[in-house]
C-alpha cells in the first residue's frame, strides 16, 4: 500500500512501502520484523515491537508479550488484531425432566444460563459474565439430553441431563438437568425431583415439589390437598400448586435473541389430571401439557433443544412424557471465529458476530 508524505504544505513525492519501511528501520535491532502474512500469538518479542506484512502493508505493534501468547494490534488501515484470547457469549440449557405418571407431577426445565447482552438468566437472575476463549484451545460442547417420563406408576421418571462447556485451563461452566415429575402410585416416587428447575409433586395431598437451582430455574409446584398433579418449574417462574383434581399448569421460560430473534424456551411441564378434569398447559417455552385420566388424552413432550419439562400422565396409570433436549448457544465476534467445529453446529450471522447453535454435543476450537 502507497502512502503520500505531506511536508511543509506541501505533499512529499517519496512513495513509502513496506518493504521501504522495513529497510528504513532494519537498523533498529529487535524492534521491527517483516514477514509476508501477519503474526500471530506465536510470534514472539517485547512490548513496543512493529511487525509488518509486506504482503498487505498492514503493521501491528506488540502490545502484550506473554511466550506463545502475544497481543499484537494493528496499527495500520487495516483490522483484525492478532489476540490470544476473545469474549465467547453463550446461551446453554440443559434436558428438561421427564413427567410423572398416573396424575403425576410435570418435568421441571432444564437449567437455564445466559451472558447475551443484558438478557435476564435463569430464575430471573443477572446477566451471566461472558467466557473468555483462548487461541488453539479446543471447548467441548456437551449438549445435555431429555428426562424419561414415568411409564408407569412402577417406574420413576428420570432428570434430564447436564450441558456444559469446557476446555484446557477453562473452568467448567454446567446448567444442571430439570428435575423429574413425581409419580403417584409407588411409595418414595411421589415428591418432584430437584434439578436446574424443580419437578412438580404428584398429585397425593401434601407431596413436595422439586427444588431449582440459583441463577438457572425456578422450583417445582405442590400438591396440598388434590389429586391432580402439579406443574413443573420453569427459568422465569415456579410450577403451579394444585388444589384440585385438575392438574397444574408448568412455570414459564425465558426469552433470549442470542441467535438474532427472540425465542422462548425451558418451560415447565404440565401436571396430569384425574377422570375427565381439564388438560394442564406446559409453561411457555415448550413445555409438554398434562394428560386428562380416562378420555385418552395423552401427556405431551417437553419441546426438543429448548430443554422443557415432559407433561404429566393422568390417572388410571397414564404414561409422562419425556422432557425435551438442551441447546448451547455460543456468539462471538466474525473476526475471531476459527470455523474449526465438530459436532455439525448451525452457523448463523447476525450484524458482525457469528453464532453457533449445537443441538448436539460436539466442539469449537477457538
Amino acid at each position: 500500500m502507497s502512502r503520500s508524505k505531506i511536508t511543509s504544505g506541501s505533499i512529499d513525492s517519496t512513495v513509502a512501502t513496506a518493504a521501504s519501511v522495513s529497510s528504513v528501520a532494519a537498523s533498529v535491532s529487535g524492534v521491527l520484523t517483516k514477514g509476508s502474512s501477519n503474526p500471530t500469538i506465536t510470534t514472539n518479542g517485547s512490548v513496543g515491537d512493529v511487525y509488518v506484512n509486506t504482503t498487505s502493508g498492514e503493521m501491528f505493534v506488540l502490545t502484550d508479550a506473554t511466550t506463545n501468547a502475544n497481543s499484537w494490534t494493528n496499527v495500520g488501515d487495516g483490522s483484525g488484531s492478532i489476540d490470544p484470547t476473545y469474549s465467547v457469549e453463550y446461551l446453554m440449557i440443559a434436558g428438561g425432566g421427564g413427567g410423572g405418571s398416573e396424575s403425576g407431577g410435570g418435568g421441571g426445565a432444564g437449567g437455564y444460563r445466559n451472558s447475551y447482552a443484558s438478557e435476564t438468566s435463569g430464575r430471573n437472575s443477572s446477566t451471566e459474565s461472558t467466557a473468555t476463549f483462548n487461541t488453539g484451545v479446543q471447548y467441548t460442547i456437551t449438549v445435555g439430553s431429555a428426562g424419561a417420563g414415568s411409564p408407569s406408576a412402577a417406574t420413576k421418571a428420570t432428570n434430564g441431563s447436564d450441558s456444559s462447556i469446557s476446555g484446557s485451563g477453562f473452568t467448567t461452566i454446567t446448567a444442571t438437568g430439570g428435575g423429574l415429575g413425581g409419580t403417584r402410585g409407588a411409595s418414595g416416587f411421589k415428591p418432584g425431583g430437584d434439578g436446574g428447575s424443580g419437578g412438580g409433586s404428584a398429585g397425593d395431598y401434601g407431596e413436595s415439589g422439586g427444588s431449582g437451582l440459583s441463577g438457572q430455574g425456578y422450583d417445582g409446584g405442590l400438591s396440598s390437598t388434590g389429586t391432580g398433579g402439579a406443574g413443573g418449574g420453569g427459568a422465569s417462574a415456579s410450577g403451579a400448586g394444585n388444589s384440585s383434581n385438575a392438574g397444574s399448569d408448568g412455570g414459564a421460560g425465558l426469552a433470549s435473541s442470542i441467535t438474532g430473534s427472540s425465542v422462548t424456551r425451558a418451560g415447565g411441564g404440565g401436571g396430569g389430571s384425574q377422570y375427565t378434569f381439564s388438560q394442564s398447559s406446559g409453561g411457555a417455552g415448550g413445555g409438554g401439557a398434562g394428560g386428562i385420566g380416562n378420555t385418552g388424552t395423552t401427556a405431551v413432550a417437553g419441546a426438543t433443544n429448548k430443554g422443557a419439562g415432559g407433561g404429566a400422565g393422568g390417572n388410571y396409570n397414564q404414561a409422562g412424557a419425556n422432557g425435551g433436549s438442551g441447546v448451547v448457544i455460543l456468539r462471538m465476534p466474525t473476526s475471531k471465529y476459527s470455523g474449526t467445529t465438530t459436532g455439525s453446529p448451525t452457523v448463523t450471522t447476525s450484524g458482525s458476530d457469528t453464532i453457533l447453535t449445537f443441538t448436539s454435543s460436539g466442539s469449537y476450537t477457538a
